[in-house]
């Protein structure tokens, strides 16, 4: 099933990463004030993972969740990671170019694994944490080279034969309404777009597709995906939180060169009087291949930001005035776009 044709209520959902003590230590109630709070704005097609926190944010996000009816929110989660009761030390995990990016959450030590018994596991584990009786859409979580370096192509190959198969299974059986990727690279999605045995509905792209960042995603896997019709979730539209006032870009220090960029959107976003906020959402949005975007929130105000964001009228002029400066892509589709194809 398209994940555009199962949502509830616009494109606008809640990335859960934040509540798994990403960055920092947030407190219980602050995290669930927040879930709380997506609720009452509207939003009602929710992203969270075991990987988040070892469970935290799936256990948060289930809290609030398992008392509001079922059938009146879109819910996805990953697999590819098996969180035991076993203790480690946080801080001894190898997450490759993302560093200590949970060293707040939970102590449970966390084994990858990609194979099609681990994913049903998986998938009754997250059930168990969240306290729910069905998932909608499944990603397989972080198959690339940010997480897995030169091993990445191997830990592809072990989903391929493994959790592909298995969550196409569950699909047609209508167990769950689809699968894909979440990841934060563009090559795996292109790899599984070009499989023949494999046929995902959606998949979950993280800071790919950004004012920041979508040169790459444009050129191949934006177009590939439309053909397919295979529906991309934008994550992360502000690029690790720097396009919304934060302090991280790709989960660490922010480049020079990027600071400037952010500068110059930022400089001209405030000549049209709009918040940087809605310029990422709608540029995300833009592209026929997009049916959703997931920010990510940690405090009930962030969540209240996103909502007007997205109902900001921007004018046309601030969309070319965009392109004029070459602050996107020359060829990247923008609302203005959209209007002039009507």
């Amino acid at each position: 099933m398209r994940l555009r044709e199962a949502l509830l209520a616009g494109p606008l959902g809640f990335g859960t990463a934040p509540l798994g003590n990403m960055y920092r230590d947030i407190r219980e109630d602050e995290a669930l004030a927040t879930v709380d709070a997506a609720w009452a704005a509207g939003t009602r097609f929710f992203d969270t993972a075991p990987f988040y926190g070892a469970g935290l944010a799936e256990i948060r996000l289930g809290e609030v969740l398992s008392s509001r009816p079922r059938s009146d929110y879109v819910l996805s989660t990953k697999v590819g990671r098996l969180i035991l009761d076993e203790i480690e030390d946080p801080a001894s995990r190898d997450h490759g170019e993302k560093g200590e990016i949970f060293k707040h959450g939970r102590p449970n030590k966390i084994v990858p694994d990609y194979s099609a018994d681990g994913t049903m596991k998986s998938i009754e584990d997250s059930l168990r944490r969240m306290k729910i009786d069905h998932i909608d859409f499944v990603w397989v979580h972080d198959i690339a080279q940010d997480f897995y370096g030169d091993r990445w192509l191997a830990m592809f190959e072990i989903a391929r034969t493994g959790a592909f198969p298995a969550l196409s299974k569950l699909r047609d059986q209508g167990v769950i309404k689809g699968w894909g990727l979440g990841v934060n690279k563009v090559e795996p999605v292109e790899l599984l777009l070009g499989l023949t045995e494999a046929s995902p509905d959606a998949t979950l792209l993280a800071g790919r597709y950004t004012l920041l960042d979508h040169e790459m995603a444009l050129q191949r896997l934006m177009p590939a995906a439309q053909r397919k019709k295979v529906d991309i979730v934008i994550g992360g539209p502000y690029s690790s939180g720097v396009l919304a006032g934060g302090h991280h870009f790709e989960y660490g220090t922010v480049p020079s060169a990027i600071a400037a960029k952010v500068e110059r959107i930022s400089a001209l976003c405030a000549d049209f009087e709009i918040p940087i906020k809605a310029a990422a959402l709608h540029f995300a949005l833009a592209h026929p291949a997009s049916a959703a975007v997931i920010p990510g929130a940690s405090k009930p105000e962030r969540i209240l930001e996103d909502h007007a964001a997205l109902k900001t009228n921007i004018p046309a002029a601030f969309w070319h005035e965009l392109r004029n400066k070459g602050l996107v892509a020359e060829d990247a589709p923008l609302p203005i776009d959209k209007q002039l194809a009507a």
